[in-house]
């Protein structure tokens, strides 16, 4: 029934004007029908209510005094007999006035609904708003997070290595110089050698990490598993790629994402962690491209999944923007952590 009455809001007034006139007569009829012993007062309703809810309050008045003659005249027709002609007047004039009650009530009623309708569609359009202002804010701030980190790995790749390389070779000719003149200072220089070159290494790498990689069309097993190569040898962890070398993704910007998530997932474990074991692993099942990363480290922390942790937050938001859905679940009471990352992609041709 509650869907009849909503499909009415589709119909032109004349159309609705049209069916509370036929109801009208329905109810007219199956009243003359019935006697006038039979009180059928409150089946006219109908019609007014229809006619006030859908066409409005002044057809609703013309229904609600139509309804009143006709409930006297089918009286009249079936056989009731008055001791005067002012009686069937004054109780036509006695419904009529109960009918305009009605209709008042229902204008209200109505009036009412629509301003609620009004306010719920405000709010919608003002929290549609927030929300996609929310959504806008958030991956300006991933972008520029991710172009300062850039600037920072740049200025480290080729200003403080440079500055670095300098320093080295400057390290190399003083110790050069020492080991000329055979003192026992020599030793002490080339170990400042060995230990500049580390931090070149040291440096550089640090760089490779900052810089938000985009990666290539077809090379994101490759990325994953060089991933997996320089975090294994920075956190002396064993972090090792398992993967799908034919996963049929074509976006450069999704894959990107991809490869953020697992870097930071990566880096939680080994730092937050405290994981020896990490496990990348890509794959292609039904259509889908799934992304997992588990460890063996202390486990999730309990306020986690409460979003306190920025870098699982990072990674929820990174997922959300590709379109993936983001898990993550503690594996045992005593140890490890399953961060699952599913993709859909929009095209496998």
């Amino acid at each position: 029934m509650l869907k009849q009455f909503q499909q009415l809001e589709t119909w032109s007034k004349p159309a609705v004007a049209a069916l509370c006139l036929g109801i009208l007569g329905v109810v007219a009829w199956v009243d003359y029908l019935t006697g006038y012993e039979t009180l059928f007062l409150i089946f006219y309703l109908s019609a007014i209510f229809l006619a006030v809810w859908y066409v409005g309050v002044s057809f609703a008045v013309l229904i609600s005094a139509l309804s009143a003659t006709a409930w006297v005249s089918t009286n009249i027709a079936a056989g009731e007999r008055y001791s005067s002609y002012l009686v069937p007047v004054w109780n036509a004039a006695i419904l009529f006035s109960f009918y305009l009650v009605v209709v008042v009530l229902g204008a209200k009623l109505r009036n009412l609904q629509r301003e609620l309708e009004s306010r719920v569609r405000q709010r919608t359009t003002a929290l549609a708003q927030e929300i996609k202002e929310r959504t806008r804010l958030q991956k300006e701030l991933v972008e520029t997070a991710e172009r300062e980190q850039r600037r920072i790995s740049y200025d480290m790749h080729d200003g403080l290595c440079q500055h670095l390389t300098g320093t080295a070779l400057a390290s190399q000719v003083l110790g050069q110089k020492l080991a000329d003149k055979s003192l026992p200072e020599t030793a002490e220089a080339n170990h400042l050698v060995e230990l500049v070159e580390e931090a070149i290494e040291l440096t550089r790498s640090l760089a490779r990490g900052l810089d938000p990689i985009e990666v290539q069309t077809g090379q994101l097993a490759d990325n994953f598993q060089a991933l997996a190569a320089r975090k294994s040898k920075r956190f002396k962890v064993s972090c090792q790629f398992e993967g799908n070398q034919d996963v049929p993704l074509h976006d450069v910007k999704v894959a990107t994402q991809l490869y953020r998530i697992a870097q930071e997932a990566v880096i939680n474990a080994a730092r937050h962690g405290k994981a020896k074991h990490i496990n990348i692993r890509l794959d292609y099942l039904e259509d889908k491209i799934i992304l997992t990363i588990t460890d063996d480290g202390i486990g999730l922390p309990e306020n986690a999944r409460n979003g306190d942790g920025m870098g699982l937050r990072i990674m929820a938001y990174r997922a959300e923007m590709i379109g993936a859905t983001f898990h993550i679940e503690r594996l045992s009471s005593l140890s490890g952590t399953l961060i699952t990352c599913t993709l859909v992609p929009k095209n496998t041709s």
